[in-house]
């Protein structure tokens, strides 16, 4: 099984496990899944890390430390971006909708605790 987790999942992964379902956490910690980081979420993470003291907390070198608990990056794909901007505009966030769009491309699950992706017919796990 392959999960693409949102952005929110992974910061809390690293500074607050106790924020994510237990759900989540099986999730995250089975071996048998697997679970995909998208560089949208890198991009997400580093442009808001100056002013946000919680993202500070997180690993310098996202490259690793994504690499070392075991997940997979996602790169976004020309078909993402196409596929992102046809979405209708139940989301704003232009992170998520690409995350949605990685999902909806790679007909994979989306672990993520905002219902609101899920309008786009995406499956959410949470």
């Amino acid at each position: 099984m392959k999960l693409l987790i949102d952005t929110h999942v992974l910061i809390w992964w690293w500074t607050d496990v106790d924020r994510l379902s237990a759900t989540a956490v099986d999730l995250l910690s089975d071996p048998g899944v697997e679970v995909q980081v998208s560089t949208v979420s890198a991009y997400e993470i580093e442009l808001k890390r100056p002013r946000d003291p919680l993202l500070q907390r997180l690993p310098a070198d996202l490259l690793a430390a994504v690499s070392e608990e075991g997940f997979a990056w996602r790169d976004v794909a020309p078909a993402d971006a196409i596929v992102a901007g046809r979405l209708p505009l139940h989301h704003r966030d232009p992170w998520d909708r690409l995350l949605v769009a990685q999902a909806i491309n790679d007909d994979v699950a989306v672990l993520s605790r905002d219902a609101t992706l899920g309008a786009y017919g995406a499956t959410l796990r949470w």
